[in-house]
């Protein structure tokens, strides 16, 4: 199975400005082979938490439908953050698009103190199989979280995908903590954005480990571009 990274550049606040853009990358990737694409935290809407409230839609917002038709015609699974509506506020969401299925939604359950007064609790999904391979995924803070990693270790999926918007002083860390989780023989990749967001600069830097906890592949912190991971092969190229 081949797994792309999307480190995009997203306009804030703009939903379908960024639904072109994810589908513009969703065909280079598709091009290289992709099976599933995954993008940064809330790529749909820049990493905006002030926002939230405002920015929060449906799970079947037509704005999205785009995505779920790209899905579908390409055969690909497609992973895109947004926040979504709840009775009792914004979620930080991971939408999950499958080939003619229904959308699911993976919802940040671990959030950073700092998002506390803007975001509510989600619930996150299994790992997701495709193609056989069962993808585990986190959403930023959660990768910290040991319980959370426990959890998703728990559940035997074959490579690990955090999902993040980090700054530059967030880099490092993040990196460490998966390429330790990498080293447990679990292959870790991250995927962060660029460009400005919540007050400061998200810093790129997606990244691959392989199961040894070795960095295969890096992208720069101010460039957009695509990482791809093939699960049989284990290498890692750039598109």
């Amino acid at each position: 199975m081949k797994l792309a990274l999307a480190q995009t550049q997203p306009v804030t606040g703009n939903i379908e400005a960024n639904v072109l853009t994810h589908i513009r990358v969703c065909e280079r990737a598709v091009n290289d082979g992709a099976d599933a694409i995954v993008f940064s935290e809330l790529s749909l809407t820049g990493y905006e938490p002030a926002l939230a409230r405002m920015l929060a839609v449906e799970i079947n917002d037509k704005r999205l439908l785009p995505l779920q038709k790209l899905s579908d015609k390409f055969s690909v699974v497609i992973a895109a953050g947004i926040p979504v509506k709840t009775d009792n506020g914004a979620q930080i969401s991971l939408l999950i698009f499958q080939p003619k299925q229904e959308i699911r939604n993976y919802g940040k359950q671990f959030l950073h103190p700092d998002e506390e007064q803007r975001f509510v609790s989600g619930k996150n999904l299994e790992p997701i199989s495709i193609k056989g391979v069962k993808v585990g995924f986190a959403i930023c803070y959660e990768l910290a979280v040991h319980q959370h990693f426990e959890t998703v270790k728990s559940l035997n999926p074959n490579v690990y995908v955090a999902s993040v918007a980090k700054f530059e002083r967030g880099i490092e860390p993040a990196h460490i903590r998966l390429a330790a989780i990498a080293r447990n023989g679990l292959p870790a990749l991250m995927v962060n954005a660029i460009g400005p967001a919540d007050d400061g600069i998200c810093a790129g830097q997606s990244a691959v480990w392989n199961g040894a906890g070795k960095k295969l592949i890096e992208l720069p912190a101010d460039e957009t571009g695509i990482l791809m991971y093939d699960t049989v092969s284990m290498k890692a190229w750039k598109v």
